[in-house]
């Protein structure tokens, strides 16, 4: 007989293995270090635990199943791994670089040869 949890996964109830519950916990763990100190990290992981929810619908065939660790196995395979997450901190700047373009001072003009 094993041990079963009752989690919470975007807003969803789950039954969930105590063994694959603590696979999960270090999963979204390791995923919170990779976001920790990184703008809208909150919401970030919100988008991930709700994808982790909808892979669970999936595999599920009813209300009562319970999750076990192969299943959450699979959805580690399907999510990717923590290392997978680590973000470049360019795309969450609000403003774009300003680069300064010096004046041209010597431009050369275009000229058009009208006898072709």
């Amino acid at each position: 007989m094993n041990k079963t949890v009752n989690i919470n996964l975007a807003n969803t109830l789950f039954h969930i293995d105590d063994d694959a519950y603590n696979k999960l916990r270090r999963y979204l763990e390791s995923i919170k270090r990779s976001f920790s100190g990184t703008p809208g990290s909150d919401e970030i992981i919100a988008d991930i635990e709700a994808r982790i929810a909808e892979l669970f619908l999936e595999k599920m065939e009813n209300e009562r199943q319970v999750i076990t660790q192969k299943q959450v196995d699979e959805v580690i395979n399907v999510m990717g791994q923590p290392e997978d997450y680590m973000v470049d901190e360019d795309i969450f700047e609000d403003e774009p670089k300003k680069t300064y373009d010096a004046p041209r001072s010597k431009a050369k003009k275009l000229y058009r040869d009208i006898d072709q």
